[in-house]
């Protein structure tokens, strides 16, 4: 792996006028941004629908492309809507997603410009060739034809045809606008890293339309659902409630349905960080029903199976095992066995002692190593609420000796850049040294997540010099 670094932010953190991040300017300044800091990669989150929670880890579809992003003034560009209908669409705030109006507003809007639209030919041609998300577009109508309601409780088998044809509109745009942004930023020198959540919501297109690839009983009900045990985020567990694959029925058609999803992501991005890749080698299942992980136990899944029918289609892509969590000798050597690197995260590096494979010091080149994750607090967010002993275990880690201890964050920044890890990737955050308010997301919680987001003024008090000084310095670029 040649050494490199990126950044993580989501769509929806870029800044704009529209209540979220959008595939329009923000995202071609945002690459000429981190192009010129030296950095190569940029790692965004699922693309897909999120749930009701704005979580984009919990989808109606492992198909779907999530219409909040479309860019609106390409679309009023191509005369899809008008000055009034664009400006009703302007946020009031730009430091937050205002994800409750876009939820009640904007497909609305997005059904107007459908209707404007002359290019069924050409969503026609991109259905053809992504059945999954034709698949998702119908499940969606068929929702609205039944009031919202969960696919289990259906009764009207007719879509509606708006609806439908919204849907099929905003997938097609959707992927015409980020090519275009992903052209832009491989010209930059910039490769786009995409993240697959490994598991699919009950009350999807997926297990909707395919239901026998699932653990589910008679009824179509999960027999057990998807989860983690108590560890270092929640003392219960969590709960992710998501039904678990069959995965022997999967291995018998050669796991077509993941092959398909891979080739899919495979479209989209440059590389793909697989979501806890340690269910592959075994999952965890709690039994329907219960209130919290800990009843749960873990079950054989399939492993180098799984890995040697995806690879094949993975070809001149960067395909990374999130690995974290509850980890044995079993997952490890199923990473190995892989040849894709797995993750490190500095701030698990102190929970553990000098043998923890997520201090720096134990880090090899096959590996991506973070300051923190889309799950973890922010850095400086971290070292603030560190217990006084750890915290002074960190400082003397990375070599700062100041009486002012918060001022060693570039100490511990330059110690990450200089680390044998392959690839280093820092969250946006964290390039700005913002504290735990800037949080994207707590596990285990359910409110206040997701809606993080930068203006392009606040991208001015960074020290671009540094950054790229740094990755030249370490040979990252």
């Amino acid at each position: 792996m040649n050494r490199a670094s990126g950044v993580l932010l989501h769509i929806s953190s870029l800044w704009g006028d529209y209540s979220g991040g959008s595939l329009g300017k923000a995202a071609e300044e945002w690459v000429d941004y981190i192009s010129k800091l030296g950095f190569t990669y940029w790692q965004v989150l699922p693309f897909c629908l999120p749930d009701e929670f704005y979580s984009p880890y919990k989808s109606y579809s492992a198909f779907s492309l999530n219409p909040f992003f479309i860019d609106l003034e390409e679309l009023f560009n191509d005369g899809l809507l008008t000055v009034s209908e664009l400006n009703s669409a302007k946020q009031k705030t730009p430091y937050s997603c205002e994800f409750k109006r876009l939820s009640e507003e904007r497909f609305a809007l997005l059904e107007k410009a459908a209707a404007r639209f002359d290019g069924d030919s050409k969503i026609s041609k991109f259905m053809k060739s992504h059945p999954h998300t034709e698949k998702f577009c119908e499940f969606m109508a068929l929702k609205t034809a039944n009031g919202g309601r969960d696919w289990h409780e259906w009764k009207n088998g007719k879509p509606d045809e708006t609806t439908l044809k919204t849907w099929r509109f905003t997938q097609y745009i959707f992927f015409e606008q980020w090519m275009k942004i992903k052209k832009y930023a491989n010209s930059k020198g910039v490769k786009i890293i995409g993240d697959i959540p490994i598991y699919v919501a009950l009350d999807s297109s997926d297990v909707w339309a395919d239901p026998k690839q699932f653990q589910l009983d008679e009824k179509n009900m999960p027999k057990c659902v998807a989860g983690v045990p108590p560890d270092y985020f929640a003392e219960d567990g969590q709960l992710w409630g998501n039904p678990l694959y069959d995965w022997g029925k999967m291995e018998k058609d050669g796991f077509s349905w993941w092959k398909e999803r891979i080739a899919f992501m495979c479209e989209l991005f440059d590389g793909i960080r697989i979501d806890h890749f340690r269910g592959l080698e075994s999952y965890y299942s709690i039994p329907a029903g219960e209130k919290t992980a800990k009843n749960g136990k873990w079950i054989k899944g399939p492993g180098m199976k799984f890995v040697s029918a995806i690879k094949p289609l993975c070809k001149g892509k960067l395909i990374i095992a999130e690995d974290l969590g509850d980890i044995d000798d079993k997952v490890r050597k199923l990473v190995d066995s892989s040849g894709f690197p797995g993750m490190r995260v500095l701030q698990f590096g102190f929970l553990g002692g000098a043998d923890s494979p997520h201090l720096p010091h134990n880090y090899n080149a096959n590996c991506i190593a973070y300051t923190g994750t889309h799950d973890n607090n922010t850095l400086l967010g971290y070292v603030w609420e560190l217990d006084e002993a750890t915290r002074k275990r960190l400082l003397d880690y990375c070599g700062y000796d100041g009486s002012n201890w918060d001022a060693c964050y570039d100490k511990i920044l330059q110690m990450m850049f200089r680390s044998h890890a392959g690839t280093l990737i820092l969250p946006v955050q964290d390039l700005l040294l913002y504290g735990s308010d800037t949080r994207l997301n707590t596990p285990g919680t359910a409110d206040d997540n997701w809606n993080y987001r930068i203006t392009k003024e606040q991208l001015n008090g960074v020290n671009a010099e540094k950054f790229r000084k740094w990755n030249e310095l370490y040979g990252r670029i």
